[in-house]
């Protein structure tokens, strides 16, 4: 029997990382209020420093290193100070802790558009509160609940990093440094194919396999929440630019190898160029890996400017050079993501850009480098408070339904009638059918679990029995519970839940009772709230995001090349673009965390987000190389690059009524490669006189480009399973 139970925990707790955290936590949690209950005699110690640690050490989900999340819980022992404080002193009167409930509901959960950390505290930080705003009013007794808040948040932290700490996981920054340094190899790799395009390139195929799945592994999907770069801080907005240039870069690598047959010339230029990008790719990851000193893009910046001068500016006597015009600007086009990448990297790693030339060409992808946290963190904050923000809505049905429960709990003058919104923050979630299907379990498990301390509660006299019970009880309702199911959680932390306030005050019977009434009215509030208030959670809200984010940026495609022909910038149009971007990503970024519809499961929204991002950071691109009025003046060359970026926006208004539609779009894509994109365009420029051939064709390949991003908008493979909500789950 023992060798099967070890065996069955081997296999659900690999490395045993949720017993060491039961061991952790049971370890803190019981030592403080054996402390404060029976060495100190102080009720109100014992119990802030025991749901301080179960906040800290079960609540929080914390991303990051055992040393990086120690920090994180001792930088918010300040803010669940002033929310024990503010509870202490509004619980005498039920509508004033109401209203201070319905505001730092908000706030709390409102904050998380900071990213994965205020996530992850969030749930941590309203038990605070909550615990403080009931009665009885004892403002008197403040030194003590603060005294028990420091023990229990400061014991767990200390424990995190000396006692069994967690493997660290691989972070987002290791993962851009593997990323990158297989792009490198495969960018020498493709070098060599246009340097020597009769030459054998048998590992080409092997070379770019593994360069794409690691390119893949860095999609938000494939990441736990924790770990996802999703904060309002320039390291993780560089992370996120980083990936996404990644991506940008190895698509253009294959577009390079696609376009040269083997019997091509070689082009020992573009050969040179994409030999330095693969360089400067190594060393961006060695700077990522190591934090490094920053990359030094001065050879870049010299054999950028040796392939720009190695093209004529006009086309030769007989006519355009395609192939080689080809293998050019796509290799140009991959030296500026490259660049993008070794920017991108020396700002996640703390250092600055150097250059007023780069913070300028950057300014829109690096908007807040250089200034302070606050300005940055508010920047996303007012970004992300819309009527149409789906973090915005989830904090406000939070804070509405834990306001509400407050008002009822305070009416009805419920015993522990913080249990009522306990029960509610824990079992709401994002949608009303994630609600409905965390309620089942909780309910039942609160039933079985309450008859089980009921009956203990009649049989059980000897205080003692419950003083040796809760060690034992807590392990098992963090390990067994969580690694089992729900419903085990449940009737685990029922009586944990029975043991603690038996030892805290004379108990019968009717605390089960109380347990199972408050639970039950806590999920009606809370189901009641998930029904009443955006029922759909993100799902629609990104269906509709996502739409005005494919329609602004066709729109900022046609700025963007207005912009060319005729001078002047896209700027309108780009900001608005940007906008619709942040609403789509927070509103993905909740999506992660709901059960998916099927009105959803037929895109690939990081896909759909990648056509959004290759036409706005993409205009951003093309406008630092190809500047505003480049093409001015060139008469045939303007109507047909109007008419072609006229049919990139239909295309994208197009997607755009599709995706909200929740369908994949349907883009009709042209045939052939890039030598035949451009021979089209020779009747446009034989003969010519007018601005560099080079301009006409990279803004003509960008447009291509955008209508074949559009075009792998799919329904996903394997959406795999119903990622988990990052809130920890059952314990009501």
């Amino acid at each position: 029997m023992l060798a099967t139970s070890l065996a069955w925990l081997r296999r659900r707790d690999p490395g045993h990382v949720a017993l060491r955290r039961a061991v952790r936590l049971t370890l803190v949690a019981s030592t403080v209020f054996y402390a404060g209950r029976y060495a100190l005699h102080s009720v109100n110690l014992a119990t802030y420093g025991l749901f301080g640690a179960v906040a800290a050490g079960a609540f929080a989900q914390l991303p990051g290193s055992a040393r990086e999340r120690a920090g994180s819980l001792l930088a918010a022992m300040p803010v669940a100070w002033a929310l024990v404080a503010t509870g202490t002193a509004l619980a005498g009167n039920t509508w004033a802790a109401a209203g201070g409930m319905l505001v730092i509901g908000f706030a709390v959960a409102f904050a998380g558009v900071g990213g994965p950390r205020l996530v992850g505290l969030a749930t941590a930080l309203q038990l605070f509160y909550i615990l403080a705003s009931f009665p009885p009013y004892q403002p008197d007794t403040l030194v003590e609940r603060l005294g028990g808040v420091t023990l229990g948040i400061g014991l767990i932290a200390l424990t995190e990093v000396l006692l069994w700490p967690d493997p660290t996981p691989v972070s987002y920054p290791r993962r851009l440094a593997e990323a990158a340094g297989l792009l490198a190899t495969y960018l020498d790799a493709t070098a060599a194919t246009v340097t020597e395009p009769a030459a054998a390139q048998r590992d080409r195929s092997r070379l770019r396999a593994a360069a794409g799945e690691a390119v893949d592994q860095l999609r938000l999907a494939r990441l736990p929440a924790p770990q996802r770069p999703t904060a309002a801080g320039i390291r993780d907005r560089a992370l996120r630019v980083c990936g996404a240039a990644l991506r940008e870069a190895l698509a253009e690598a294959d577009q390079l190898a696609a376009g040269t047959p083997p019997r091509s010339a070689p082009a020992a230029e573009a050969g040179a160029l994409l030999r330095c990008c693969a360089d400067t790719a190594r060393a961006a990851a060695r700077g990522l890996r190591t934090t490094a000193p920053p990359v030094d893009l001065a050879a870049l910046d010299a054999a950028v400017r040796r392939a720009e001068s190695a093209y004529p500016d006009r086309p030769a006597v007989d006519g355009l050079d395609v192939p080689r015009l080809c293998r050019d600007v796509t290799a140009l086009t991959v030296a500026d993501q490259v660049r993008i990448v070794a920017v991108a990297a020396r700002l996640a790693v703390g250092a600055p850009v150097r250059g007023a030339a780069d913070a300028g060409a950057y300014r829109e992808l690096f908007v807040d480098a250089g200034r302070s946290p606050w300005v940055r963190y508010g920047r996303q904050f007012r970004a992300y408070l819309s009527p149409w923000s789906a973090p915005a809505q989830s904090a406000l049905r939070v804070a509405v339904a834990l306001a509400a429960a407050r008002v009822v709990a305070g009416s009805l003058d419920l015993m522990h009638g913080f249990w009522v919104l306990l029960a509610t923050l824990t079992i709401l979630r994002t949608s009303a059918v994630d609600t409905r299907t965390a309620l089942r379990p909780a309910v039942l498990g609160t039933a079985l679990g309450a008859a089980a301390s009921g009956l203990l509660l009649l049989l059980v006299r000897d205080p003692v029995i419950y003083v040796v019970a809760l060690p034992v009880t807590m392990v098992l309702a963090f390990t067994v519970g969580r690694l089992w199911s729900q419903l085990w959680a449940q009737v685990m932390f029922t009586l944990l839940l029975t043991f603690v306030f038996a030892q805290l005050a004379p108990a019968d019977w009717r605390l089960a009772e109380a347990r199972l009434e408050n639970v039950l009215i806590g999920g009606a509030i809370g189901i009641l709230a998930g029904v009443l208030m955006w029922p759909h959670g993100a799902s629609g809200d990104l269906r509709r995001n996502a739409a005005r984010y494919l329609a602004a940026s066709g729109d900022a495609v046609v700025a963007t090349v207005e912009a060319v022909l005729g001078g002047g910038r896209p700027d309108s149009a780009l900001i608005r673009a940007r906008a619709a971007m942040n609403l789509t990503t927070a509103s993905y970024h909740q999506f992660q965390s709901e059960r998916h519809d099927l009105r959803t499961r037929h895109v690939d929204w990081e896909a759909a987000m990648a056509a959004g991002q290759h036409a706005v950071y993409g205009a951003e691109a093309l406008l630092r190389r190809n500047p505003p009025g480049s093409l001015a003046g060139w008469a045939r060359v303007d109507a047909a690059l109007r008419d072609a970026a006229g049919a990139v926006r239909s295309s994208y208004v197009l997607g755009s009524e599709q995706v909200a539609r929740g369908r994949s779009p349907h883009v009709e894509v042209t045939r052939g490669g890039c030598v035949d994109q451009i021979d089209r365009l020779r009747p446009l420029v034989d003969g010519e006189t007018g601005p560099p051939v080079r301009h006409l064709v990279e803004v003509d390949l960008w447009l291509t480009g955008l209508t074949r991003r559009l075009a792998r908008i799919r329904p996903p493979h394997d959406a795999g399973p119903t990622p988990a909500d990052p809130r920890p789950e059952g314990d009501v």
